[in-house]
């Protein structure tokens, strides 16, 4: 992750709880000025086999925050 991006979520492509994260931290991301972005755990092999199934998970600042829902406040607050 550059230092410029606070904020990594792990998906999987045709995951619907992937695409709601990405929804949540896309707009509180852009509320905030944060920098973020997002990889396919399927893209690593190292990523699939440390997440399997177990997507989204969004990580701020090097360190996981969340798996499988975002929730909006939490996130605001840890990126406050």
């Amino acid at each position: 992750m550059s230092s410029d991006e606070r904020v990594l979520l792990l998906v999987r492509d045709g995951c619907h709880l992937c695409i709601d994260a990405a929804s949540v931290v896309a707009e509180i991301c852009a509320d905030l000025g944060i920098a973020w972005r997002s990889i396919d755990v399927d893209s690593d092999p190292q990523l699939r086999s440390a997440y399997t199934d177990h997507v989204p998970v969004t990580i701020v600042d090097g360190v996981e925050h969340a798996r499988w829902f975002v929730d909006p406040a939490r996130l605001r607050a840890a990126l406050a």
